[in-house]
């Protein structure tokens, strides 16, 4: 979907497509069929926006043979969907029975994580639509913090500076502007928009900026308007922002919400947690929260990073951080020009659910849910849909 700001631009919507399995092109063809033309049907839009995830090994066969990517093209077009960004942090195995701290490798101190990248940067402009304005690729935010020390900061800057010189490349070979976005989230070595300031203000904002995943921006407690300004003073652009609510707990200290939590304790995903407090206290998994004795002392309300559909809500007493998305997206787009481009509703958790979908129509009704509730929000900003 494309929705116009009053300034002019063109705003994309779409939905990150990490939320199904398929890891090979023929999959991924397969998802757009089971997926992708029916939330769109749901939807009554010409055209929907797929922020579309390629493992690596389908990244770099598409980078080796341009036919096959063109080809994805225009398998793309002919469903009335569109792709203006990707979602390059899973490596590979996103669906495997466990992912934990899996998704965080290679960072950005290995060869493979530019590699990959790289890949991914030449299928896009491929599959870019003639008229949009640039594409974007969310990534992994440097890496897990444990492990992280000068040699590996070193090494990440390099390969930086090999994508930079990348990407220009690219822009002046086929004219299409890729920039790549790096995604805060707790754990890792980028957790908040303090750090990001403190990482990438250095990198040259043509082609580097930040993905503000809203999730991740709650979970973190941080205030959305102060975490743009934070931004702003620090020259990083907002490449993309992924559409996500986390999970909220008051008075994690009672029986009935640390039953209810139990529910979420999963075993595929990392679900950090967060206390409110000053210093931030929390754990990496909602599992170690929950442990006896208590880790963290739940006298404050929790935040998981666990992504729950923005449209809903889960079973008292646990609630979500809608508001902060809320906020969020007031922060930016109620100015006189909008924060950023690209929207990416990304809720992955859809299957790890205490309930979850049990059929691929239910699924394809709440992703279409969420872009509705996302699309109504924006309306309410003042933006049109144009598409």
């Amino acid at each position: 979907m494309r929705l116009r700001h009053h300034d002019g631009t063109a705003v994309h919507l779409g939905y990150c497509t990490n939320v199904h399995p398929a890891e090979d092109v023929a999959g991924i063809v397969g998802q757009l069929d089971l997926y992708g033309v029916p939330v769109r049907e749901r939807l009554a839009v010409p055209r929907l926006g797929l922020g579309l995830w390629l493992a690596h090994e389908a990244a770099a066969e598409l980078a080796r043979d341009a036919a096959a990517a063109r080809k994805l093209r225009a398998e793309l077009d002919a469903r009335g969907l569109e792709v203006v960004t990707l979602n390059g942090f899973p490596y590979q195995g996103f669906h495997q029975e466990v992912v934990k701290h899996a998704v965080y490798r290679p960072d950005w101190s290995e060869q493979a994580r530019l590699d990959y990248t790289t890949d991914l940067a030449r299928v896009l402009a491929v599959l870019l639509p003639d008229d949009a304005t640039r594409g974007s690729i969310s990534t992994l935010p440097l890496g897990w913090r444990t492990g992280w020390g000068p040699a590996e900061h070193d090494q990440a800057r390099r390969h930086l500076d090999l994508l930079g010189r990348e990407l220009d490349g690219l822009r002046r070979r086929t004219g299409r502007e890729i920039r790549v976005a790096f995604e805060p989230e707790p754990g890792c070595l980028i957790e908040s928009t303090d750090h990001a300031a403190t990482h990438l203000s250095s990198l040259d904002p043509r082609h580097f900026g930040l993905c503000l995943d809203v999730c991740h921006l709650a979970v973190a407690f941080e205030d959305p308007g102060t975490a743009l300004d934070t931004l702003a003073r620090s020259g990083i652009p907002v490449v993309k922002a992924q559409i996500s609510c986390a999970l909220h707990a008051d008075h994690p200290d009672t029986s009935p919400v640390r039953r209810a939590l139990a529910a979420f304790a999963e075993p595929r995903f990392l679900h950090q947690t967060r206390q409110s407090g000053n210093p931030l206290a929390g754990v990496d998994d909602l599992a170690l929260a929950l442990a006896y004795p208590a880790v963290l002392p739940g006298t404050a309300p929790w935040r998981t990073h666990f992504h729950i559909p923005v449209h809903a809500d889960p079973v008292p007493p646990l609630a979500t951080t809608r508001p902060v998305l809320q906020q969020t997206l007031a922060a930016l787009f109620a100015g006189d020009h909008p924060g950023t481009d690209h929207l990416e509703v990304e809720t992955y958790t859809w299957s790890v659910l205490p309930r979850p979908p049990s059929t691929s129509a239910e699924l394809a009704d709440g992703i279409a849910a969420e872009l509705d509730w996302t699309r109504r929000e924006l309306s309410a900003l003042g933006l049109r849909s144009i598409g």
